[in-house]
């Protein structure tokens, strides 16, 4: 990405071909995605896949419980899915991260374990690490809080609002980079954002679309907010480098929080 116009270029590139200015070797070059495991996973970036890996294991947390809690649903509760209840009388406010993170059945982890696959990776080679973390954790509380104001009383789940605050920052990306491949990038999340509330007004399904909406906003503000790490200053780096800490010490104080309230199958019935 040129370093002065925004526009996209490529690794062959010496001069910027939409505004002349010449480049530095270190511009020019882009990130690549470290290989995982030995190169069977080329393109996706670490923090993706270990989300990946965190959703994986609740889920089978959750079909481990399931016979004993008698459902799905209140194992679910009790791993920290969102419920009105236990939020607005309880003050579990932790949930409304924790439930970022669990899945209602093989179809749901599926469908979304794909798309965090493409979508992660490529947010977090665009926006960094650090920006990536505040987005994710931005998207899934802001989803999670709108689902929880405007449907309180049913329980949610799901990695899609973080998905969605994804979507919402390529979005402010794409809108604020004015050049053909930035207005494509827009385009399509556009399109994204469409096609699944539009999936979502299916009855039957399941599908919270409070979720999905709250997340687009939240990962819109954040990444119309955070800029791109090859135009930041070192100060502004050292900045989104420790809200991305925060993020993660975040999540991790907010499942301790479950483990700490976990209660018994009897509690929940």
């Amino acid at each position: 990405m040129c370093p002065n116009c925004r526009a996209f270029i490529t690794n062959s590139d010496k001069i910027c071909p939409y505004c002349g200015v010449q480049l530095a070797r270190r511009v020019v070059e882009t990130r690549e995605a470290a290989p995982i495991l030995g190169g069977l996973i080329p393109q996706a970036h670490f923090t993706t896949v270990l989300i990946l890996l965190i959703n994986a294991g609740l889920f089978a947390a959750t079909l481990a419980l399931s016979k004993s809690y008698g459902g799905d649903i209140y194992a679910l509760v009790a791993l920290g899915a969102k419920f009105g209840p236990e939020i607005s009388e309880r003050h579990e406010w932790w949930r409304l991260v924790t439930a970022g993170f669990l899945h209602g059945g093989w179809l749901h982890i599926g469908m979304n374990s794909w798309v965090l696959y493409s979508l992660g990776a490529q947010v977090e080679q665009i926006y960094g690490t650090a920006r990536f973390l505040v987005i994710y954790l931005v998207g899934t509380v802001a989803g999670f809080y709108l689902s929880f104001l405007f449907n309180p009383m049913t329980p949610s789940i799901g990695s899609s609002a973080g998905i969605t605050g994804l979507i919402g920052a390529m979005i402010a990306f794409g809108i604020a980079y004015r050049d053909r491949i930035g207005n494509e990038i827009r385009n399509q999340y556009i399109q994204w954002v469409v096609y699944m509330l539009a999936i979502g007004l299916i009855g039957g399904l399941g599908i919270d679309n409070y979720a999905h909406i709250g997340g687009v906003v939240g990962g819109f503000a954040v990444g119309w907010v955070a800029g791109l790490p090859v135009r930041a200053s070192r100060e502004r780096e050292a900045m989104w480098r420790v809200l991305g800490a925060v993020s993660v010490l975040i999540t991790a104080y907010c499942f301790l929080m479950v483990y700490l309230h976990f209660p018994t199958p009897d509690q929940l019935r």
